[in-house]
């Protein structure tokens, strides 16, 4: 059975980092704080908490935001905190488990879903059963919570290797053993328990690094006995076939759609030689595009594709408009395509008013509250796109329908019974005139309308031309 969350399809997701959204002056802070406005570090802390996110929620809801995604917020030493101190404890920085549930209220009240990134795979030298082991040696009770090859552990002797295993060979990030049943029983409580305070679901950090049998298939059931409706999204950056059967995951990150996104939008301007997330860019005409989006539609069923998490940027790549340089039609072109696209579009804070940034931290900047330094224009176009998934039903759960591919120019229809929606987008520097064949899309007779100007287009003759600009798309509906 595939009980996937009904609410996911219809979602627009933003992605916060929460130590760089909004700080509220209600909050107490420690001292040493960089300023908000200095470029980011990798060990400092600018002190965003979640009573400022909640100051701020006029501001997602203005854009039309119904769903939010926070990078870890437990207890860390790591202005990431992906080094979780304490699963039950939101970071008191970040305003404890006070402001978080005041947070999680009022969010809930404007009908916004929360989900929080699990990283269950490792934990840190701040654990408490770690820095046990640490204390005690071989006589603490919790040496098989980790797996130690020897004593005493090289934890923070930068001139050996440790002796422990950790993520990717960083020693602050020693691996659970989820072969433990203590292990597994303690991760699978904290899933349950911040479902039972009321979040939405689960971001998994790594998941596939867990090779322990059957622990995400008991994950799974353990969630979805607290909420049906939870939303469990896991981080693999490639095809996931065998994760999305109905037994492990709901969705997973959609990155490959992200690098299609690269590909035929960035098509004239991408530095092929950056490789975000470890995967090689191509430019991409249209042709090739396209068989890479067929593809996509094609490696799930569709209640999986529907519920997949479509994002432009996120907190471990370079910003997608950095990666355009600087050219936000682009960004403009990605986005009106993520709006129109089967899945739950993402938005990662910030893009929406034309922030940049390259390789983290730099990609991790505080957002700018002083809206001199914002691009309205683009914001505005960014509220218009949601504006149009929220108004038509059909982008959001509609069938898709390749119709034109070629050059850098491409063309689709999102169908349902109630509506044909087409989107027109040109990649290119030159203006193009395309047609558009609408055998059973629409009646011979069909007089699309544009989406923002009301300007009626008949189809004639079973084919729909229009013109597109360089780099601009268009949007016809049909209902």
């Amino acid at each position: 059975m595939m009980n996937l969350p009904t609410w996911v399809k219809d979602a627009i997701f933003y992605q916060i980092f929460p130590e760089r959204f909004a700080r509220s002056e209600r909050l107490t802070k420690p001292a040493n704080l960089e300023s908000w406005e200095s470029p980011p570090t990798v060990r400092g802390f600018k002190g965003g908490d979640f009573l400022g996110i909640l100051e701020h929620l006029d501001y997602l809801e203005d854009l039309g935001i119904t769903a939010l995604y926070f990078n870890p917020i437990f207890q860390s030493a790591a202005n990431h905190r992906y080094h979780t101190h304490d699963y039950y404890t939101v970071d008191p920085i970040l305003g404890g488990n006070k402001a978080f549930a005041q947070f999680l209220e009022a969010a809930h009240h404007r009908g916004m879903r929360v989900v929080l990134d699990g990283v269950f795979n490792h934990a840190s030298r701040g654990f408490l059963q770690f820095n046990h082991i640490m204390e005690n040696g071989a006589q603490s009770p919790y040496v098989d919570w980790f797996i130690v090859k020897k004593f005493p552990l090289y934890a923070f002797d930068e001139k050996r290797k440790p002796n422990y295993a950790c993520w990717w060979n960083n020693r602050e990030l020693p691996k659970l053993n989820t072969d433990h049943p203590q292990v597994r029983d303690f991760i699978f409580d904290v899933a349950e328990y911040w479902l039972r305070q009321g979040i939405d679901g689960w971001r998994l950090d790594v998941p596939l690094e867990i090779k322990t049998p059957g622990f995400w298939e008991e994950f799974r059931r353990r969630v979805k006995a607290v909420n049906p409706e939870a939303y469990i999204l896991a981080e693999i950056w490639d095809e996931a076939k065998p994760w999305l059967q109905g037994d492990h995951f709901d969705a997973t990150m959609n990155y490959g759609f992200n690098r299609a996104c690269y590909g035929l939008f960035g098509q004239e301007v991408l530095d092929t030689s950056q490789r975000p997330g470890g995967f090689k860019l191509k430019r991409l005409d249209a042709r090739h595009f396209a068989r890479q989006i067929d593809h996509m539609l094609n490696l799930y069923a569709w209640p999986f594709t529907l519920a997949q998490y479509n994002l432009i940027s996120s907190h471990d790549e370079p910003r997608f408009l950095t990666m355009m340089g600087g050219d936000k039609r682009r960004l403009r072109l990605a986005t009106l395509f993520q709006m129109a696209f089967p899945g739950a579009p993402s938005i990662y804070y910030g893009d929406e008013i034309g922030m940049e940034g390259s390789h983290d931290p730099d990609c991790r900047r505080a957002f700018p509250w002083d809206e001199n330094r914002w691009d309205h224009a683009l914001r505005a176009d960014f509220k218009r796109y949601i504006a149009l998934r929220k108004a038509h039903p059909a982008l959001r759960s509609g069938d898709f329908v390749t119709l034109y591919a070629k050059d850098l120019t491409y063309a689709f229809a999102r169908v349902s019974a109630e509506e044909t929606v087409v989107v027109a987008l040109n990649a290119g520097a030159t203006p193009v005139e395309v047609t558009l064949r609408m055998e059973n899309l629409a009646p011979p007779d069909a007089v699309f309308t544009e989406a923002w100007t009301e300007t009626p287009l008949p189809v004639n003759g079973g084919a729909l031309t229009l013109s597109v600009p360089p780099l601009e798309g268009r949007v016809l509906i049909y209902s």
